[in-house]
C-alpha cells in the first residue's frame, strides 16, 4: 500500500531519512516496521517567515517495495529513414533531434561551434587572452548557451508541452533524479557538458548525424519552400529545416532579412548583472545572521516592479554562482551568470533588467533588426567603457543609486576582471533611471539588499531574442515558406532550457506531419 502525504518539516528533518521516518511514525500513526520505503515526489522551500520550512510530498510504501517509476524512452535506429536538418545543437535542436528519432526520422544536426569538450578551451581563452572566438564561445557550440549555465530547469511553459518528459530525457542521459522532485530544479554547469555528450551519443548511435564547425550560410528556397541549406564547409544538405540557432546568432537574422523571409522586431530586456556575497543573500532570504546553515541550499530571490510603465525585474538568478563573459564577437561585452551543481561559490548574482519594447527604439522605423542593432550598440559601448577588452565596467550598487563613481570595487567572480565605471552616467537614462528605482524598491522589500557590498556589472542584454521569426501557430512552419520550422529561443518562441526543449519536440512533431505520406 502507498500513502501520499504533504509534509511541512524543518530543514534538518527533511534532510535525513531516519528523521523523516520518525516524524511519520509520530504524526501519521505508522510503525517503523511497516514502512518499507519512502520516496520524495516534490520538494520546495518556504522562506516567507522567520522559521524556514521544507515542504515535501512523500510517497510512503507500507509493506511493499517501490517499483522503477521512470518509464524508459525508446530511440530506434533511423539510419535509413527520411532526413530532417536541425540547425543548432542547443536545447531546442538537441531535443528536436531526439524527438525526430522517436518518430522515425533521421536528424542531421549542424552546429557552427565545437563540441562541448573543445568549447572549454575557447572559453578559457576569453579570460586568459581577452579573445572571443566568434564561432566557439559561451553562446555558440554544442549545448548552446545552456551548456555553460546554471542549468535551471524551472519553467512556466507547462501548457505548451510535457515538462515531465523533458526531465525524464535529462535523467536518462545522466542528470540526477532530484530534478524531477525540486520545485526549482537545476543541473549545474559542471554536470551539463557530460549530459550533452550523452545526448549526442544517442543521436549518433541511432543513425543520426552531428556536424560541428558547420555554419548554415543560406537557406535553399525553391517554389516557395525551404528544401535544404548551404554551409560554410561547401556541403549542401537537402531536407526540411528546423531552425534552432539561439538568440545570439545575429548573422542568421541578417541572412533571413536579406532573403526576404518574414521576421519582426521583438521586445527584450536590458540592464546589468548584480552580484552580492552569497552569505549576504543567504542572511537576507533566510532571515538569519548565520545564513543558510547546514541543511539549506544557497538562497534564491525573485523581484519584479513597474517603473514609468516598464517592468524592472530579476532574471536568471544564480545562487552560489559566477558571472561569465558571453560576447559572441570582438568589440562587444555582455555578461551572463552560471552556477555549479553545488551552488557553492562565494557569490550570488542575477540579471536586473528593464523591459524594452520595439517602439522604445524603432522611432517609426520598419527595420525588423532595429532592436538587435540597439542591443549591439549597448554591447559596444560596454566594450569601450571596459577598456576595449573583456574586462567589464562595474559600479557599487549603492553608488549607482547615489549616482557616484565607485573609487574601488569589491572582489568579483568575473574572471577577466572589472573596472570602475559610472554606469549610471553612460547607460541610456531610461534604463539607468528605472534600474535605480528597482534597486531602491527591492532594497525596501528585502532589508540589506541595497548595499555597496554588491556590484552592478554591465551589460546584461541577451535575455531573449531581439527578433521573432514568424510562424503559423498550428503547423509551426514559417508563415510564408513551407519546410522551414523556426524553433526555440532564437526564433522568439521560448525562454530557457526546458521551454526551448519543449519547443524543439513540438517542431519535430510538426515536421513529422509535414513529411509523412
Amino acid at each position: 500500500m502507498i500513502h501520499t502525504y504533504s509534509l511541512r518539516l524543518l530543514p534538518e528533518q527533511a534532510a535525513d531519512e531516519r528523521a523523516l521516518i520518525h516524524y511519520l511514525t509520530k504524526e501519521k500513526g505508522l510503525t517503523e516496521s511497516e514502512i518499507t520505503a519512502t520516496r520524495i515526489v516534490k520538494r520546495s522551500i518556504d522562506a516567507r517567515q522567520r522559521t524556514i520550512y521544507v515542504q515535501l510530498t512523500v510517497d510512503v510504501y507500507v509493506n511493499e517495495q517501490p517499483s522503477d517509476e521512470m518509464p524508459d524512452i525508446e530511440y530506434p535506429n533511423v539510419g535509413d529513414c527520411p532526413p530532417v536538418i536541425v540547425v543548432g545543437a542547443g536545447p531546442a535542436g538537441l531535443f528536436a533531434a531526439l524527438r525526430l528519432i522517436e518518430l522515425g526520422l533521421r536528424p542531421i544536426v549542424v552546429e557552427r561551434g565545437k563540441n562541448v569538450r573543445e568549447r572549454k578551451k575557447d572559453l578559457a581563452r576569453i579570460t586568459r587572452e581577452q579573445a572571443v572566438d566568434s564561432e566557439s564561445n559561451y553562446s555558440f557550440g554544442e549545448g548552446g548557451a545552456g551548456a555553460y549555465s546554471d542549468g535551471k530547469l524551472y519553467t512556466r511553459s507547462k501548457k505548451r508541452g510535457n515538462v515531465e518528459k523533458v526531465l525524464r530525457v535529462f535523467c536518462k542521459h545522466g542528470a540526477s533524479a532530484s530534478i524531477r522532485i525540486d520545485a526549482h530544479p537545476h543541473i549545474g554547469t559542471d554536470r551539463l557538458p557530460r549530459i550533452i555528450e550523452n545526448i549526442r551519443c544517442t543521436i549518433l548511435n541511432c543513425g543520426g548525424e552531428v556536424h560541428f564547425g558547420t555554419r548554415m550560410d543560406a537557406l535553399i528556397v525553391r517554389n516557395g519552400a525551404v528544401v535544404g541549406i548551404e554551409t560554410n564547409t561547401g556541403r549542401v544538405w537537402s531536407a526540411p529545416v528546423i531552425l534552432a540557432t539561439g538568440h545570439s546568432a545575429r548573422d542568421v537574422y541578417r541572412q533571413l532579412a536579406a532573403q526576404s523571409i518574414a521576421i519582426e522586431a521583438k521586445g527584450i530586456a536590458v540592464g546589468v548583472r548584480l552580484e552580492h556575497p552569497a552569505h549576504l543573500i543567504d542572511q537576507i532570504q533566510y532571515h538569519n545572521k548565520a545564513g543558510r546553515g547546514r541543511y539549506l541550499p544557497a538562497a534564491e530571490y525573485s523581484f519584479v516592479m513597474q517603473s514609468s510603465g516598464r517592468g524592472v525585474y530579476s532574471f536568471c538568478m544564480c545562487p552560489g554562482g559566477v558571472i561569465v563573459p558571453a560576447a559572441t564577437a570582438s568589440e562587444q561585452v555582455v555578461v551572463n551568470g552560471m552556477s555549479p551543481s553545488g551552488r557553492n561559490t562565494r557569490w550570488s548574482n542575477a540579471g536586473i533588467v528593464v523591459e524594452l519594447r520595439p517602439e522604445d527604439v524603432m522611432q517609426g522605423s520598419a527595420n525588423p533588426l532595429s532592436v538587435m542593432e540597439y542591443q549591439e550598440e549597448l554591447e559596444r559601448q560596454c566594450w569601450l567603457q571596459g577598456g576595449m577588452k573583456q574586462t567589464v565596467p562595474a559600479q557599487r550598487m549603492g553608488d549607482f543609486v547615489a549616482r557616484k563613481l565607485s573609487f574601488d570595487l569589491p572582489e568579483s567572480s568575473y574572471a577577466p576582471g572589472v573596472v570602475s565605471s559610472p554606469l549610471h552616467f553612460w547607460l541610456p537614462s531610461f534604463i539607468s533611471d528605472r534600474l535605480s528605482d528597482g534597486f531602491r524598491h527591492f532594497g525596501q522589500q528585502s532589508r540589506g539588499f541595497l548595499t555597496n557590498e554588491a556590484i552592478a556589472i554591465g551589460v546584461e542584454t541577451r535575455t531573449s531574442a531581439p527578433v521573432r521569426i514568424l510562424r503559423d501557430t498550428e503547423t509551426l512552419q514559417h508563415i510564408e515558406i513551407a519546410g522551414l520550422f523556426p524553433c526555440g529561443e532564437g526564433a522568439g518562441y521560448a525562454g530557457g532550457i526546458v521551454s526551448a526543449a519543449i519547443d524543439g519536440e513540438r517542431c519535430a512533431e510538426a515536421v513529422y506531419q509535414y513529411v509523412r505520406p
